[in-house]
This record gives C-alpha cells, sequence and structure tokens, in this order.
C-alpha cells in the first residue's frame, strides 16, 4: 500500500494509492505520521472492504506534499555505497557515518528548491529513507529492525559542497541543512511493497542520466542502520532516516554543480519519481 498527501502546503490531505487509485482516508487519519504507519494499512483495507472510503478525482492534479508529516528527526547516513565513497575520495566506512538534517529541509517531491545565496557548489543525492514506524531503542539484534520500519520513501539529500567540505570542519551540517534541502516523496510504500536490499534508484539533471544503481550496493542494510542507530539514540515514530546515494553526484568532478533552472528527476523502483526546479534565492 502506498501513502500520501496531496493539496496546498500546509493543508494537505493524507490519501492511500491502492492498485491505482487515490482514496481520501481523512476519516481514518488527520495526517500520515509514522504512528499510523505501524498499522494504518490494516485500518485502510478495513474501511476499503466496508466501502466507506472516498475516491480523490483528478489527483494529478493536487499538489504532492511530502509524504509523512513533519518528522522530528532527519538521519542521514554518509558513503553507503562504495563507489559513491571511492567517487568522494575515501575509503569505505567500517562503520555508518552519521548525520542530520533540520526536519525543515523536508518538503514536497515536487516543490521548487531555492538555491541558498552565495552557494556555489550545490548538489544532488538520490537516496533511499526508511520511515520509522514503531518507537526503536538498544534492538537487541538486527533482525528486530524490521519490525521498527513503517515504510520507504525517496528523498533528495540536497547539499552545498562547500559548506560541507570546507567550513564544517569534518561535521557536513553547514552544507546539509538549507532551505527545502531534502525533497521527500511521491509516497511512502509499506515494508511488504518493496525489496528494499534490491531497489534500482537513478537520478537526472536536466534530462541526463547521473545515478544509475541498485541498493543492493549498500554497506550497510536498511535493517543494519535501523539497528546500529538504536545503539545511540533513541528512534521515533515518523523519524526518517536517509540510506545514502551510489555515485554519480557533482562532487565526483564528472558533473557541474546546480544552477539556477536545472530540474533534478529522481527515482526509485516500486516508489516513484519526484521532480524539481532549483531558482536562485
Amino acid at each position: 500500500m502506498k501513502f500520501a498527501r496531496l493539496g496546498p502546503l500546509g493543508h494537505e490531505t493524507p490519501v492511500a494509492i491502492i492498485e491505482g487509485t487515490t482514496y481520501d482516508i481523512s476519516s481514518l487519519t488527520g495526517d500520515i505520521t509514522g504512528e499510523f504507519l505501524h498499522d494504518g494499512g490494516e485500518l485502510v483495507q478495513g474501511a476499503l472492504d466496508a466501502g466507506t472510503l472516498s475516491i480523490v478525482e483528478n489527483p494529478e492534479e493536487l499538489r504532492v506534499g511530502a509524504p509523512i508529516a513533519r518528522p522530528q528527526a532527519v538521519i542521514c547516513i554518509g558513503q553507503n555505497y562504495a563507489a559513491h565513497a571511492a567517487e568522494s575520495g575515501a575509503q569505505p566506512p567500517s562503520t555508518p557515518i552519521v548525520f542530520m538534517k533540520h526536519p525543515n529541509t523536508v518538503v514536497g517531491p515536487n516543490d521548487t528548491v531555492p538555491l541558498p545565496p552565495g552557494a556555489e557548489k550545490v548538489d544532488w543525492e538520490v537516496e533511499l529513507a526508511i520511515v520509522i514506524g514503531r518507537r526503536a531503542s538498544y534492538l537487541g539484534s538486527i533482525e528486530e529492525a524490521a519490525a521498527h520500519i513503517g515504510g520507504y520513501t525517496v528523498v533528495d539529500d540536497i547539499s552545498e559542497r562547500a559548506w560541507q567540505m570546507e567550513q564544517s570542519l569534518g561535521q557536513w551540517s553547514k552544507g546539509k541543512n538549507g532551505e527545502s534541502f531534502a525533497p521527500t516523496g511521491p509516497v511512502v510504500v509499506t515494508p511488504d511493497e518493496v525489496d528494499p536490499g534490491n531497489l534500482g534508484l537513478r537520478s537526472w539533471v536536466n534530462g541526463e542520466l547521473r545515478q544509475d544503481s541498485t541498493t543492493s550496493d549498500m554497506i550497510f542494510s536498511v535493517e543494519y542502520i535501523v539497528w546500529h542507530l538504536s545503539q545511540y539514540m533513541v528512534l521515533e515514530p515518523g523519524d526518517l532516516i536517509c540510506t545514502g546515494t551510489p555515485e554519480g553526484v557533482a562532487f565526483s568532478g564528472r558533473f557541474p554543480y546546480l544552477v539556477d533552472g536545472d530540474v533534478v528527476r529522481l527515482e526509485i523502483d516500486g516508489i516513484g519519481t519526484q521532480e524539481h526546479v532549483f531558482r536562485s534565492k
């Protein structure tokens, strides 16, 4: 099952997408949250079977919001693909590299992204993101992690590389938290719908392919990441975990950085596509 939030910013309607039909589920939940994802699929299926859900007409005409209401935390894993680590000039990490993005960076998948004043090295990163559906703290094993995952979505982990690498003294945060630096969506897909360890993921800039890889190349699996993070922090329902990006970003030196008017398109198999334009602020 897929969940989304459609409508104007701040007034999105929660919907479920089932076999290509979009249903208004606002009678079941006020929003798409981590708590809802934990057992929302059963709730929606019951209402669908009872015939109590209304169909959203022409959903393609509505703005697509971020598919999860603002998370408490956006946690990111760096250099989780060996080829991306290599193009960054680093050895594959032996333990997950962890950094944070401000929750207010999360915006709709197709919303315009402003280029910060003075930014010169803005970069794209297609990433599979985990949405936590159940509180996770000090999990006893990697195998326990799956039960705490509420779904998966697509995130563009946008970066300003000069601010990240040259002005953050190795901490990265300055380059990761610009306005709207985490377009998210279009949907959250429930775990039963996809195999997170074998999903194709791609990015394009102005129609030219930049990244083309698969999550099978991740160094640390989604289950390992959730287990590992739970040893150091409490993961709450709705938290977003970005799991890293494959090779093919501008930081590699193979492609130019983003400028005013550039259009970035991201796609992950089984989840969906997002596309956003970058504009000078």
